[in-house]
């Protein structure tokens, strides 16, 4: 019988946000501890899992910091998978991009998730755990085309794209493995305010996009590594 996740720890950042939300609530009904950090000093209102009994929700965490980020990891008992939800997104012409925007979504998105993927992969070197890691990347981020008006967005996410190829290979014979996902465009509220004349039929729904997380940060994913899985349903 293939091994679950029941009783594994995991972390996943972003996990209050919109997808990190589903991807919780997938993972506590697969029997998963939730580690997730928030820079926050309370948990948001919408946030669902605040009570939880296997939730740890652990505030004033910023990920761009190393010595929080460590310090946060280093808290989490026998780590077994991280997911690395958090990012931002910003869209303006080439032209109109300042420096500060630029580092900026480097940061949010390229940095965040280099930080979290040293910090899980030290642990689990450590604990000799052959565990998962899963990053989110973007269409825009394996089709640089698609990057046209969000330039800065797009270079941020190609960065997380090679980084998990990278390190897939890097980390292949220490058997811990390393996936991204790629969405198109989600189907959130956010989204949905923002585009009401879209089709939002042809979006990817958060429970999809959970279900394709969390096969990947599971035991039953036995073999994938350093795939970058794009979840563009019919968009």
């Amino acid at each position: 019988m293939t091994e679950t996740l029941e009783g594994k720890h995991i972390v996943v950042t972003g996990g209050t946000g919109a997808l990190g939300g589903a991807v919780v609530g997938k993972l506590l009904s697969d029997g998963a501890i939730c580690h997730v950090p928030n820079a926050h000093a309370a948990a948001p209102t919408h946030f669902p899992f605040t009570t939880h009994d296997r939730v740890e929700l652990v505030h004033n965490v910023d990920l761009s910091d190393p010595a929080k980020v460590e310090a946060f990891y280093s808290q989490v008992p026998g780590l077994w998978g991280s997911i690395h939800l958090a990012g931002g997104f910003t869209a303006a012409p080439v032209e109109k991009i300042e420096s500060a925007s630029f580092a900026e979504m480097m940061d949010t998105n390229a940095r965040t998730a280099f930080l979290c993927c040293r910090a899980a992969v030290r642990s689990m070197l450590a604990s000799d755990t052959a565990g998962r890691i899963v990053n989110v990347t973007a269409r825009a981020g394996l089709d640089p085309r698609r990057g046209a008006g969000m330039v800065a967005y797009a270079a941020s996410k190609a960065a997380v794209a090679a980084m998990t190829v990278a390190m897939a290979e890097e980390l292949k014979h220490k058997g811990i493995l390393v996936n991204a996902v790629a969405p198109s465009k989600l189907d959130t509220p956010a989204n949905r305010a923002d585009m009401p004349d879209a089709d939002a039929t042809k979006w990817v729904s958060l429970e999809a996009a959970a279900e394709a997380i969390a096969y990947l940060a599971s035991p039953a994913n036995q073999a994938m590594s350093g795939t970058l899985v794009p979840l563009y349903g019919r968009a």
